[in-house]
């Protein structure tokens, strides 16, 4: 299923991909801080 607000299929997947990588990148400084701040 094509995304109705975004014509082009391409940017639509680049933006995902911007998306799940700003998330994965946010996990994983929490997860840094989290060794850090543990003992």
């Amino acid at each position: 299923m094509q995304p109705v607000l975004d014509p082009d299929p391409q940017n639509g997947q680049k933006k995902l991909l911007i998306v799940l990588g700003a998330f994965f990148a946010i996990f994983v400084i929490i997860a840094v801080i989290a060794t850090l701040v543990s003992p």
